[in-house]
């Protein structure tokens, strides 16, 4: 009998199936298509997992602020230990730590609150194609495999669509772009529980939020000699999340200083409704090659 191989998204629905452990303590595994260290949405989607299971269905997640302490063994299970910092009648606070091997690697602060109706206003969507008429992220690889491999290797659960060139194809024409817009969805059906799509956004949301760091400099992963790591990552969601539908995360990065650089992220719906903000530190150095 043939076995059918899972898909990059059925893989990331295992690794949010974190086993419980007891007294709010939650093991996350790492599976196939793992890099040197545990990939930065891999900690942020368990973490709101484990979050969310002590808190329940009824009252969404509405804020994340994580930090990054070390990098992850992706040889080992990760520890996900929450601690419930309060439940009140409309707020619900969690604290999520990391561990491996008796080490913290990354720490989260969750906040849930009841989904009421109050004022509301939001900045406009951006100008672009919409997805169904932009090619898929594999047609933006071609050519430039052996540059990319660590991207063209990696999990892959998130269906991308680029409404301008990634920053490895701009590299070729000059072009330096202060901001990314690209649209993203599950790359195929998720389970209809809230928290799950939530996961799932937290996931694609540290994709291409530094992108922006890079291409308003003309500079591009696979070309040029870069190093980068998150140091913290923000999220706030502003409307209950669907992501088996299309949502445009619009990026770009208005600072970049003392090895650091700030990339900040909006996604919006189809419809041009703002659901979510990011905003990530990450450490940028760039070695440039002698000529």
């Amino acid at each position: 009998m043939l076995t059918v191989p899972k898909s990059d998204l059925e893989t990331l629905l295992e690794l949010l199936d974190l086993e419980e452990l007891g007294d709010d303590v939650y093991l996350g595994k790492h599976l196939g298509h793992v890099g040197s260290r545990t990939f930065g949405g891999q900690l942020i989607s368990q973490a709101i997992i484990a979050a969310g299971r002590t808190v329940g269905s009824t009252r969404p997640l509405h804020a994340i602020n994580a930090h990054f302490i070390r990098g992850g063994d992706v040889k080992a299970p990760i520890e996900y230990h929450v601690q419930r910092q309060r439940d009140g009648r409309a707020f619900a606070n969690r604290l999520v730590t990391a561990r491996q091997n008796g080490a913290d690697i990354f720490v989260m602060l969750a906040a849930f609150q009841d989904w009421t109706k109050g004022l509301e206003h939001a900045v406009e969507v951006p100008d672009v194609p919409y997805p169904d008429v932009l090619p898929p992220l594999g047609d933006h690889f071609v050519g430039y495999e052996d540059r990319l491999q660590m991207f063209v290797n990696a999990l892959k659960p998130i269906d991308m669509r680029y409404a301008n060139d990634p920053a490895w194809i701009m590299k070729g024409t000059g072009e330096r772009l202060t901001h990314n817009r690209v649209w993203m969805k599950a790359d195929g059906p998720i389970p209809e529980d809230p928290l799950i799509h939530v996961a799932i956004m937290g996931y694609s949301s540290d994709t291409t939020v530094l992108d922006s760091i890079i291409t308003t400099h003309g500079l591009s992963w696979g070309h040029d000699r870069i190093v980068a790591a998150t140091v913290n990552h923000s999220m706030w969601f502003h409307r209950p999340i669907r992501f088996d539908e299309w949502a445009l995360y619009a990026t770009e990065s208005p600072v970049a200083a003392g090895s650091r650089g700030l990339g900040t992220g909006r996604y919006f719906s189809l419809e041009g409704e703002l659901l979510a903000t990011v905003v990530q530190e990450g450490l940028i150095r760039h070695f440039p090659r002698r000529k």
